[in-house]
């Protein structure tokens, strides 16, 4: 018999795992309790981003971390009130901030980033929906060169996993991108690079496109899984029940309550991040760009100009903060002062964010569980691969990646 797999999530990282699975012979229903790609997918930069593989926790952020949350223009913020609730996550989250396990969390993301290109390819090509990746260098805006110098950490790390930036300064800069404000005076570009110019219409139609290899999408809310037989057997739904023989769960950070049900506890907190689309926007640059000094990105997309970034703390229930939507305002104007737009629309999101920034990928004990979620900032960037990884696990085929850094009972 036809094995029957549920996907709980159709965002990029589900709808990916759905696509592969049906390539497999396998049938597949994707639940959500929204439509696919209006979630978090829908809110990102949009980069393939494959050197995004050197997590935030590096050394010495402990000391720096009271600094920036009293620093009005750093992007980093904090709804106090819910401080603690996040202690037991963040004690985690922090212990990582050291040498050793920056390197090791860094080959642990080179592994599922570093050919992104590639994968969203692989994952679109022979579904007729190519033209959503756009090839590009991606590139980080720098004050100066001294400022660039001095995350030479972060770059010797991006360079020891085959990443080696062209560093242009002074009137190369002007002459490479004319939108950067004069306070930008060196540009370290990355090429072979990518973005998707609408990420939530890209998760859409490869979802219409999974439809038509005869997957099934269902919006609903998902309330439990049965595992009363040892192993899944269903997914219970506000509308009812729908069996599986083999159940994926890939709906970031809403995962960690069904990973409870499981018995397991996973360290996991929403990272609320916040964009902005300058709609129509003119004076904008012409390729993704990372502002180094706001810590946003910036990319081009069919609506207009995203501007995307800010990390806060503050849970899933409370609504957006002013504050940060004002900071990315202040910085986009600094970044490119001749951007003009004719109206903006802004929008907070969850990313799931684990306390060693992996994400979780493998199957729980035997029970035909399979975890995809906990991407953090890169779930655009790897979703693809997680995707193929997952459908090979549970399709018995090879996967040729070692799986040990993402193994989801790593917390137990």
């Amino acid at each position: 018999m036809t094995r029957h797999v549920a996907v709980i999530g159709a965002g990029i990282v589900g709808v990916s795992t759905g696509i592969w699975l049906r390539r497999a012979g396998l049938e597949v229903t994707l639940i959500d309790r929204g439509a696919p790609g209006t979630g978090t997918s829908h809110g990102n930069a949009g980069i393939l981003a494959a050197c995004a593989m050197v997590p935030v926790t590096g050394p010495g952020l402990m000391k720096k971390a009271p600094g920036m949350l009293m620093n009005p223009d750093f992007p980093l913020f904090m709804r106090w009130s819910y401080l603690p609730r996040l202690l037991p996550w963040l004690r985690k989250y922090m212990a990582q901030a050291n040498d050793a396990d920056t390197r090791r969390i860094a080959h642990g993301l080179t592994d599922i980033v570093a050919d992104a290109v590639e994968q969203h390819k692989s994952l679109c090509d022979d579904l007729g929906l190519g033209d959503w990746v756009t090839e590009s260098d991606y590139c980080f805006a720098y004050r100066s060169r001294a400022d660039f110098d001095a995350e030479s950490y972060v770059w010797e790390l991006r360079r020891e996993a085959g990443f080696v930036p062209e560093v242009i300064t002074g009137q190369a800069v002007r002459d490479y991108e004319p939108a950067l404000g004069d306070e930008i005076s060196a540009v370290a570009i990355m090429q072979n690079h990518g973005y998707i110019r609408s990420p939530g219409g890209y998760v859409q139609a490869l979802a219409k496109a999974f439809e038509g290899m005869g997957g099934k999408v269902i919006e609903a809310e998902v309330k439990d899984v049965d595992v009363s037989g040892g192993a899944v057997s269903g997914v219970l739904t506000v509308h009812g029940r729908i069996d599986c023989d083999d159940l994926v769960l890939a709906t970031g950070v809403w995962s960690k309550p069904l990973m409870a049900k499981l018995g397991l506890k996973v360290p996991l907190e929403s990272e609320r991040g916040y964009h902005i689309v300058f709609e129509g926007a003119t004076g904008g640059p012409s390729r993704p760009f990372m502002l180094a000094s706001g810590k946003f990105v910036a990319t081009p997309m069919e609506q207009g100009l995203r501007c995307a970034g800010i990390v806060e703390f503050g849970g899933l229930e409370a609504g957006p903060s002013k504050a940060p939507f004002a900071l990315l305002r202040r910085q986009v104007k600094r970044a490119f002062p001749q951007l003009e737009a004719r109206d903006e629309i802004e929008w907070m999101g969850h990313r799931p964010a684990p306390s060693d920034s992996l994400p979780l990928i493998g199957e729980v004990g035997d029970k035909r569980i399979f975890t995809a979620f906990g991407h953090h900032h890169i779930g655009l960037t790897a979703g693809p691969k997680t995707g193929r990884l997952v459908a090979g696990l549970i399709a018995g085929q090879p996967v040729n990646t070692d799986l040990t850094p993402y193994h989801p009972q790593r917390f137990s």
